[in-house]
């Protein structure tokens, strides 16, 4: 891994801004077509495998036996910590550090961006959840008149599903629902007794909820250079074996493959320089986040993979005389429509079932119930659009369920070695629908190297309240009807924007070039050799995760970016 002071070359036939989920997918197949190509991120570089240091280390190895230091979390990770349950001390090195990278965040209005600071971004900590988007989906804001049409259609991209799907390694089962299309599926991890008997009981009492595995980037068969998950439990520590797929342990190992690749860690983007008079950009402008020095790079075509916020923020700082109000930004549309997924546990069930069973490892992926509310055509007891789904999870409680056992001696102690009972939880994730008043923006602070802060005006509308209320209530009827002996309700009130984690929309694509940044290739309309592939680019949200999305896009936006190139219109 190239550190910026070190690279020696400065001209290349592509750059590739991150190297996440979509950097690392862009890298791959830009490398594979032959291009010579650069890979900035303004991550520390990250060693598969070896960096992992904390992946199997037991507790009392950390400081405070593992537990998190209250003050350097208050003061440093305030946001990461709380955004997400994987934050821990075995990671805390994957992650940004709040204190020495702040945006604004208004204490009225906050907005939880979840940031990681390595090479890899964010794809050493995903949730590895996998689906495609629908026909429905994709026809969502032309039918509803919310957004701007898709300028593409599923069987646009299915081909491109499966091609991603057939290198990343997913395991799943095929449903044959036409709101959660099928896959190139590995075969399925098994189910825990419960699960079994919970989804009996869904097909014979509510037969229009599907309970199915949850779709995870997770291998079950072995892939070249990579095992089969053993099921050992810490993956937002790091994968060595490569079970889960990570940038780290997938696709820069391909692209290094082919020895046209170069990395360069600790490099900020600062801006993008657009070339008047060929109407191309001509160089990126980096600064080495390690010793302040400033370097520029020159490339024939460009894609910005740093995540929604940072490459909006980049595209945003990127003015001239002939985009004053950032880069590819004529139409004045950059930065807004932006979405994120509400999402919380509805509801907390307790299962005296299957008390003879437990179960053994720990599996990685929990149960999903796909959206079966509004498909096809509106629920005339729905007073939303759109719909949700719940990702399920199942755990048995351990000997603290006796915590409150009388006795002492042989009998206290055999009690305490039995199980307690089963527990079951569903998870809403919801559709957030695409509002022009939903946006970020460049504030007037600076950051320490100089660069705006941004900003965010994000509130979730009526539509995403509504969600939620339906939600809760099905939540305890499936509860019910699944047989548990007690309905909790596990929330109140709505997620805070942003933790979701699935920030998107802020460049969005569509065919018209006065209301969208994109075309349907992800290039953009007013920039010829500029492309963006990761969330920026969404169009509407779904309610389903969507790195599957930016990964199919990006090898697609990729391939013709080189035909492009080699006809010489780029």
């Amino acid at each position: 891994m190239a550190n910026i002071i070190d690279t020696t070359n400065y001209d290349f036939d592509a750059i590739v801004v991150g190297s996440g989920i979509s950097g690392g997918w862009a890298a791959k197949e830009l490398t594979e077509k032959g291009l010579n190509v650069l890979v900035l991120d303004r991550g520390k570089p990250l060693e598969h495998s070896v960096d992992y240091t904390g992946e199997h280390a037991p507790d009392w190895k950390f400081p405070f036996q593992g537990k998190k230091p209250r003050e350097l979390y208050k003061e440093e990770y305030p946001i990461q910590s709380r955004v997400s349950h994987s934050f821990n001390e075995a990671n805390r090195h994957f992650w940004n550090n709040d204190k020495d990278n702040p945006y604004v965040n208004d204490p009225d209005k906050p907005f939880m961006w979840a940031r990681a600071d390595v090479v890899g971004g964010r794809s050493l900590l995903w949730g590895r959840q996998t689906y495609r988007f629908s026909e429905q989906d994709f026809k969502a804001n032309a039918t509803d008149g919310h957004g701007i049409p898709w300028p593409v259609e599923y069987d646009d991209i299915a081909p491109w599903y499966s091609y991603v799907e057939k290198f990343i390694g997913v395991n799943g089962r095929n449903e044959g629902l036409p709101q959660l299309p099928d896959g190139e599926f590995q075969k399925p991890m098994p189910w825990y007794a419960l699960e079994e008997t919970i989804g009996e009981r869904l097909k014979k009492k509510m037969p229009n909820v599907t309970l199915t595995n949850g779709r995870a980037a997770i291998l079950t068969e072995d892939l070249p250079g990579r095992s089969a998950c053993h099921y050992c439990g810490p993956c937002p520590r790091g994968c060595s074996t490569g079970s889960y797929f990570s940038s780290q342990s997938s696709t820069l190992p391909a692209a290094k493959a082919t020895g046209r690749m170069t990395v360069v860690a600790n490099a900020l983007v600062d801006r993008l320089e657009h070339d008047p008079e060929t109407g191309k950009i001509s160089a990126v402008h980096v600064i080495d986040t390690q010793t302040r020095e400033r370097r520029s790079y020159s490339a024939r075509v460009f894609f910005l993979c740093a995540s929604t916020v940072a490459t909006t923020q980049v595209l945003m700082n990127s003015t001239s005389a002939v985009f004053p109000n950032g880069l590819a930004n004529s139409n004045g549309v950059l930065g807004k429509y932006m979405m994120d997924h509400p999402l919380g546990t509805m509801n907390l069930g307790v299962f005296l079932d299957d008390m003879d069973s437990y179960y053994s490892g720990r599996r990685p992926t929990g149960l999903y119930i796909p959206r079966f509310r509004n498909v096809g055509e509106q629920d005339q007891d729905a007073d939303f659009l759109r719909g949700y789904g719940y990702q399920t999870f199942v755990a048995r409680l351990d000997w603290s369920a006796r915590f409150n056992s009388k006795g002492f001696g042989s009998k206290l102690k055999n009690d305490l070695r039995k199980p307690g009972q089963w527990l079951w939880a569903l998870a809403y994730f919801s559709e957030c629908l695409p509002s022009e008043s939903n946006q970020m923006k460049l504030s007037n602070k600076v950051d320490r190297f100089g660069i705006p802060q941004v900003a965010f005006d994000f509130t979730w509308g009526k539509n995403e309240l509504a969600i939620r209320a339906d939600a809760e209530k099905q939540a305890d009827s499936i509860m019910k009807a699944a047989g548990a002996v007690l309905s909790l309700p596990a929330s109140e009130g709505m997620s805070m924007p942003g933790e979701g984690i699935h920030e998107m929309g802020t460049a969005r694509m569509g065919d018209d070039p006065n209301q969208a940044v994109l075309n349907k290739y992800n290039q953009a309309h007013d920039v010829a050799n500029l492309f963006v592939t990761d969330g920026s680019f969404m169009t509407s949200s779904s309610c389903v995760n969507p790195s599957l999305t930016y990964m199919a896009f990006t090898a697609r936006a990729v391939d013709y970016a080189v035909k492009q190139l080699a006809e010489g219109h780029i």
